[in-house]
């Protein structure tokens, strides 16, 4: 089997947007030459790679086979290029991370000090949900994930990098706000904002609740940090977020912390990668400059 790597090439752009024309774009193509690729790619093989269904572009039980070869193939390729630049220095390169939504408030500032110090390095930088961050660990697509209490059932390494903790938030003029020491059991006869099923934030509350017998009512379900502060902000209900989240809200006073027993709720933030991931060397300095003393002004 003669497959070349323009073809490959070809076929991991339009496997990886399902559209020719999107591809013909990316690579700087006609459709045709695209289609043309793809067909003596298709002969090659012997077997269909791409089906249409009305105007959808869907990838075939041998087309999903080739892109899960063709991802590998490229993806060692980039590595094998960052190893060789490497072997100069760190002077080249690039990062590709994914991180959960509540470290978007400072992973910005952790990338700018990375970067620089390593000013040639390409960033690449993915906001998203818990849920998500697990497919691209199983899938293993980033390079790092950081993200709270990492997921059980996949063989990962995961280090933890910095303190989480969790706190109470209530609009100023709340009742409790002000209040030293509040019990615990008074939380139970307050409503409160919550993320969305599948959280790291909503999974700890759960436990934490659950564990001291606890129950709370649930008001609405906000999928963003910033919904839920505007949200406890209005007077819906209270909520209970990461104190990185905080920082403007504290300085300008739009919303209280409350001082409740057992609160702040420690947790970490993690790296997390596949075990036995090979890190490339951008990924490798961006994990040790994570466990350095740089990121405590973070």
């Amino acid at each position: 089997m003669s497959i070349t790597f323009r073809q490959l090439k070809v076929f991991e752009a339009v496997a990886t947007h399902l559209s020719y024309t999107r591809a013909a774009k990316e690579l700087f193509l006609s459709q045709p030459a695209v289609s043309m690729q793809i067909k003596q790619l298709e002969e090659i093989i012997g077997l269909p790679m791409f089906e249409k269904i009305g105007k959808k572009v869907l990838l075939t039980e041998a087309g999903r086979e080739l892109h899960g070869y063709g991802r590998s193939i490229f993806g060692q390729m980039e590595d094998m290029e960052e190893v060789m630049e490497s072997l100069k220095g760190l002077n080249r390169g690039r990062l590709d991370i994914a991180v959960a939504s509540t470290i978007n408030y400072f992973a910005p500032r952790a990338l700018g000090g990375f970067s620089h110090l390593y000013p040639k390095v390409k960033l690449s930088l993915e906001v998203t949900n818990r849920k998500n961050l697990v497919r691209l660990l199983e899938q293993n697509e980033k390079d790092l994930v950081l993200m709270g209490q990492p997921p059980e059932g996949l063989d990962l390494d995961a280090v933890p990098f910095m303190d989480n903790p969790l706190v109470v938030i209530a609009p100023v003029d709340h009742p409790l706000a002000g209040v030293k020491k509040i019990a615990l059991s008074r939380l139970s006869e307050e409503t409160f904002l919550m993320r969305e099923a599948g959280s790291g934030t909503r999974l700890a509350m759960k436990r934490f609740f659950e564990k001291r017998g606890i129950t709370i009512k649930q008001g609405m379900v906000m999928t963003r940090t910033e919904a839920i502060k505007q949200g406890v902000r209005a007077g819906l209900g209270l909520g209970i977020i990461s104190t990185h989240t905080m920082e403007l809200e504290m300085e300008t006073g739009r919303l209280a912390v409350l001082d409740v027993e057992a609160f702040p709720l420690n947790r970490k933030w993690y790296i997390v990668h596949r075990r036995g991931k090979r890190l490339s060397p951008s990924a490798q300095a961006f994990k040790a400059y994570l466990l350095s003393d740089a990121m405590k002004g973070v």
